[in-house]
């Protein structure tokens, strides 16, 4: 099976065998930016360049030119990616539309802006203010680098009155032009969307029942997701070898698909969601998730050739199988942790709050023996001078290693969750100790405060309780705990003063986004690490999760309520992804492999050792062929090194590069950007 896919895995070797570099001893993640315009984490301006800095960044600010802030680290990592990683700081530090972030690293040597698409700069203008910091970041003049970006802001260099009544006739005018674009755009979206919902006679899908389309809609998003996934991860591995610039182009590409199966994605949970849909509406929408997967794969497919060229990374198979050995060895070590914490755990959690990792440490160990045993075929490999098949084993061995930590680590850190949990908990305990005691001091001649009262005093000595049972579940608690707030909350909401309101509002929404993170990281690492079983009800809860949290963290400083209200959504749907993805996994497990795994059962049949459904579950296996679980079919390489289908049909993408799974930004879309110095 191996011969059959020779060409396949010289290409996959290309991206597979360069592993990740070192990271350097400073590198930063994305920050929590500082109260005033910069925020130095590299320590490269005195506390007296830090004020200057902030002076001309606020007189820029009140002199309407923009927001502008300044973050200097040692270097990008977590995104390594410098416009990703700007553009995450910028959204996790809530920057709005009109505000602009410019990051330097300074012992990299690079420096990106991050910008929202509907920001007010151009482009021009956006270059023109990077390019006016490159002379001060060269010669390390870092504080003069941030005030020649101030200066370089549009309406810096002049104050001529003229001037600005001719700024204010333009603005009328583009507003104008604006209108009346946007109310074209209306009347041509309304038309496509009164004409989407009776599909074309004569398309591709005429013949096709409403049933087979849902059904291949679902099975493209499978596909279209796992791609995505290994794409980002094969990326990874080439930006650490190669670098941000030699890799720039393929980072656009990936981002690119990765825009239309979210908007795919999007498309599916209207379908799935409680508002009725007409079936014509509904067949529209599953054609067109078909389409944008189909262009997403196509987008992917483009850069094959352009990564023929990584395949000089085969000569390199027999270093990178020494790495691959030594972080085997690691995470064995590692894996012998899972357990006992696993034990301790249960003597004080409740089994059904340790269910999504109850099998972590046996499905670790499932992933490194299948580690092993490609570790063994490489070192044959590279033993027989055939480095290309030795890159795909590393590349599985890898893969395999990388799953065996995560779950792990979804074990020993899960335990610090349930303890901030616990901690939120204890908070509501105490906000709705308040609430009794306001509720007491109120005149009650109806009597409709002590039924409430009761109630809460009920569910708070119940949660007490509860707290300190050897067997809880600290979701559970905090659950029963929130809607007992919110019910005495209805009823006192009429003496809250506006002041404390506020203040317990956002403590709420505190607690509402820290309940959503968790359940959207624990569903996140369930799916990833058996997205072989999970299909795309799953994936797309999850996708629509995270899609609310982001919301929610947007919203949080100047709308908690609705902030409140996204992360409660994205908290919902979380459960119903890890929720569904577990349902499946269990019918996967039950259902057992019969005679292999979407037509690739006879290639793996003979790889004793390591356990073949465990690298399915985990989607190793169907994600090195297809881009995901969900089955392969027959196919192979042409001789012109294009991907061919052996039937009817269109043909998977084989998995040809992409890397570690960063958080895409609604800020890019084309107009961040970065450079070197």
């Amino acid at each position: 099976m191996r011969t059959r896919f020779t060409i396949m895995l010289g290409l996959i070797a290309a991206v597979f065998v360069s592993g990740a570099a070192a990271s350097s001893a400073m590198a930063t993640a994305p920050v929590t930016m500082d109260s005033g315009f910069v925020t130095d984490e590299a320590g490269v301006l005195s506390s007296t360049e830090v004020e200057a800095v902030n002076s001309r960044l606020s007189e820029l600010a009140d002199a309407d030119g923009g927001d502008l802030y300044i973050v200097f680290v040692d270097e990008f990592t977590d995104p390594s990616d410098s416009v990703a990683w700007t553009d995450q700081t910028a959204i996790e530090n809530g920057l709005g539309v009109d505000q602009y972030l410019v990051a330097v690293a300074v012992d990299a040597g690079q420096y990106a802006i991050s910008a929202d698409a509907d920001g007010p700069l151009d482009d021009s203008e956006l270059d023109r203010v990077t390019q006016a910091m490159e002379s001060g970041l060269r010669a390390g003049d870092w504080d003069g680098a941030a005030i020649a970006a101030a200066d370089a802001f549009p309406g810096q260099g002049s104050t001529d009155g003229g001037g600005v009544v001719w700024l204010i006739i333009v603005i009328v005018i583009v507003a104008a032009v604006v209108l009346i674009i946007v109310l074209v755009s209306r009347s041509k979206k309304k038309q496509r969307t009164e004409s989407a919902s009776i599909p074309d006679p004569n398309d591709p899908y005429a013949s096709v029942s409403d049933d087979e389309l849902e059904r291949q809609a679902g099975s493209a998003l499978v596909q279209a997701d796992d791609a995505i996934t290994s794409s980002r991860q094969e990326l990874g591995f080439a930006i650490a070898q190669y670098g941000d610039d030699s890799t720039a182009a393929f980072t656009q590409v990936v981002e690119a698909a990765a825009a239309k199966i979210a908007e795919a994605f999007a498309l599916k949970q209207q379908l799935d969601d409680e508002i009725p849909d007409t079936d014509e509406q509904r067949r529209a929408w599953h054609i067109r998730i078909i389409q944008l997967c189909d262009e997403a794969d196509d987008l992917l497919n483009e850069n094959i050739e352009s990564f023929e060229e990584l395949r000089k990374l085969e000569a390199e198979a027999p270093q990178a199988l020494e790495r691959i050995k030594a972080r085997r060895a690691t995470a064995e070590q590692t894996l012998s942790t899972a357990a006992p914490a696993l034990a301790t755990l249960a003597q004080t959690y409740d089994a059904s709050a340790l269910a999504p990792v109850a099998d972590n440490p046996a499905q670790a160990q499932q992933r490194l023996a299948l580690a092993d045993t490609e570790i063994a075929e490489a070192a044959d490999a590279i033993a027989a001078g055939k480095n290309g098949e030795a890159a795909f084993s590393i590349r599985t061995a890898e893969e395999s290693v990388e799953q065996s930590e995560a779950l792990v680590d979804a074990v020993t850190s899960l335990g610090a969750g349930f303890a901030v949990i616990e901690d939120q908990a204890r908070a509501v305990v105490t906000d709705l100790e308040a609430d009794i005691a306001a509720a007491g001091a109120i005149a009650d001649p109806q009597g409709q405060l002590a039924p409430v009262i009761a109630r809460t005093r009920s569910n708070i000595d119940a949660a007490r309780a509860a707290l300190q049972s050897p067997s809880r579940n600290p979701q559970q608690i905090l659950d029963s705990l929130t809607r007992t707030n919110t019910d005495i909350d209805a009823v006192l909401g009429q003496v809250r003063q506006a002041t404390e309101q506020a203040q317990r509002a956002q403590r709420m929404l505190e607690q509402r986004l820290t309940q959503a993170q968790a359940e959207i990281a624990t569903a996140n690492d369930f799916i990833m690490t058996r997205r072989g079983a999970i299909g795309a009800t799953a994936r797309t809860r999850l996708a629509e999760a995270n899609a609310a949290y982001s919301e929610a963290i947007a919203a949080q400083a100047n709308d908690p309520v609705h902030a409140t209200e996204r992360a409660s959504r994205a908290y919902s749907l979380a459960s119903e992804a890890l929720s569904a993805a577990r349902s499946e996994v269990d019918a996967f497990s039950t259902g057992g492999l019969g005679g292999g795994y979407g037509g690739y059962g006879g290639g793996y049949s003979n790889r004793g050792g390591s356990d073949i459904g465990g690298a399915i579950l985990g989607g190793i296996i169907g994600g090195l062929f297809s881009g995901g679980g969900g089955g392969g079919g027959g196919g192979g390489w042409s001789s012109g090194g294009g991907w061919r289908s052996s039937g009817g049909g269109r043909s998977s993408r084989p998995s040809s590069f992409g890397g570690g799974s960063s958080r895409s930004s609604s800020r890019s879309g084309g107009r961040s950007r970065g450079g070197r110095f």
